[in-house]
């Protein structure tokens, strides 16, 4: 049974029902995975890639990580925060911190794939969708992930075209609208889960391994869904 370590902050966050209905796109993809692949979050809210790796949670994952896993590494929104004990340079420290994540995986013989940020739900007064709400950690991320052999979802890219193409009124149900543009309701980590199987499925095997058929059962095995 192949495992995914998934290391994230809030809109990855496995919820309990003391936070309903914010949900995290770990909870979301479980809906996507085949029945043999387990999920283990330890993505934790208000997390960038520094006070993950200093509050030891990288650590957990180097003692339980197996040969044949995968490590699903998602940072950006908190990482650009201003404060020492969370912020990175998307130059230097950010994408050194990705690695670390990486070589982790490596040496278990495990599966690492980095993760654009999902973007922010943003519009201007007259509905049109402001891009580029985390800067230049994205193309950190993808920088990083070709400079080293590392497969990216790149979230960022997908989630801002949709929200663009979508607009204001139809995208407040899936955040924790209204007040809150960031985090995700049930709907809304299942959309965003979706849009990273999309990104697995284009990866092929063994990231397209881990999950089930989106055809309809009825569809797969030949029968009338009419």
């Amino acid at each position: 049974m192949a495992t995914i370590f998934y290391a994230g902050d809030s809109t990855v966050t496995f919820n309990k029902i003391d936070s309903y209905p914010q949900s995290g796109m770990s909870q979301g993809m479980l809906r996507y995975l085949k029945d043999s692949v387990r999920m283990r979050s330890l993505a934790r809210n208000g997390r960038s890639t520094k006070s993950f790796i200093d509050e030891g949670l990288l650590d957990v994952i180097d003692s339980e990580i197996r040969e044949g896993d995968f490590l699903f590494v998602q940072f950006g929104h908190n990482d650009e925060k201003a404060d020492k004990e969370r912020h990175t340079d998307p130059e230097t420290t950010f994408p050194d911190n990705l690695m670390k994540f990486a070589r982790t995986a490596w040496d278990h013989g495990a599966y690492p794939v980095f993760i654009t940020p999902i973007a922010r739900r943003l519009f201007d007064s007259r509905g049109r969708f402001l891009p580029g709400s985390h800067g230049t950690y994205p193309e950190a991320v993808r920088r990083t992930g070709r400079k080293y052999g590392v497969p990216v979802a790149d979230l960022t890219v997908v989630t801002e075209r949709w929200l663009a193409a979508v607009g204001d009124t139809f995208t407040k149900p899936f955040f924790m609208w209204p007040g809150d543009n960031t985090h995700l309701k049930p709907e809304g980590a299942v959309l965003m889960a979706g849009f990273l199987c999309d990104e697995l499925q284009k990866m092929g095997p063994p990231y397209s391994d881990l999950l089930v058929s989106r055809i309809p059962a009825a569809e797969n095995e030949g029968l009338d869904v009419s």
